[in-house]
């Protein structure tokens, strides 16, 4: 006679659903913001219209803290918060000194993906 303990049940146990299959949904928006703005700006070099050639590093820097960022690297999201403070800045002081609109929109959400991205449960994540 073989009794079961409660422990012990034949029925298999479902594991709980994992929290981090989607960690921070906000650093995909955030890579694909750096990408967008990597392609505009070799655009803007091909064109020659806007951006001298030298700003072809800045593409490849965005385009390596986007990947990075979305790979869960804390060198990526180092690189990543700069670029996104300094647009901030520098959208921000040129909506101030040109008074156009956009550059204040885009500084504002240069800003919120920085406060995203200086969250402690970001920083937690990154390996």
């Amino acid at each position: 006679m073989s009794t079961l303990q409660p422990d012990k049940s034949p029925v298999k146990q479902i594991p709980p659903r994992r929290a981090d299959l989607l960690p921070l949904p906000g650093l995909a928006p955030i890579g694909l913001y750096l990408i967008v703005l990597a392609a505009v700006i070799v655009i803007g070099v091909v064109a020659g219209r806007h951006y001298p050639p030298l700003f072809l590093f800045f593409s490849a820097f965005l385009v390596a803290a986007s990947l990075g960022l979305l790979l869960l690297f804390r060198w990526a999201w180092a690189m990543a918060l700069g670029a996104v403070f300094l647009l901030a800045v520098y959208n921000i002081w040129f909506f101030t000194t040109r008074h156009q609109f956009p550059a204040l929109i885009q500084g504002l959400l240069n800003l919120v993906f920085f406060l995203y991205l200086i969250r402690t449960e970001v920083r937690e994540k990154l390996r």
